[in-house]
């Protein structure tokens, strides 16, 4: 089985929360692990989506701490585009 493994950051203008976890996030980049393997015996290279992590502050008094959360590719494609959908009026 192959696995692939790739980082993109996403940046959040605003505060948002994520299901699962119960605290408010900062605004700010968070960067984003997602592993893919390959769905075998295909005539073409095909991967599915297999664990998405976020990297986000520790909760306090362990601010300066790292958290690894896993997630999902929609949880995160909601909470931007409720960031997006957010003014700041």
């Amino acid at each position: 089985m192959t696995i692939r493994s790739r980082t993109e950051t996403l940046v959040f203008e605003h505060p948002f929360r994520l299901e699962g976890l119960d605290r408010l996030l900062p605004a700010g980049a968070y960067e984003v692990m997602t592993d893919e393997e390959m769905i075998e015996d295909l005539s073409f290279p095909c991967y599915r989506r297999v664990l998405t992590m976020i990297m986000v502050p520790g909760e306090w008094p362990y601010t300066s701490a790292i958290e690894m959360i896993a997630t999902s590719a929609v949880e995160l494609a909601n909470a931007q585009r409720s960031d997006k959908g957010t003014s700041g009026d």
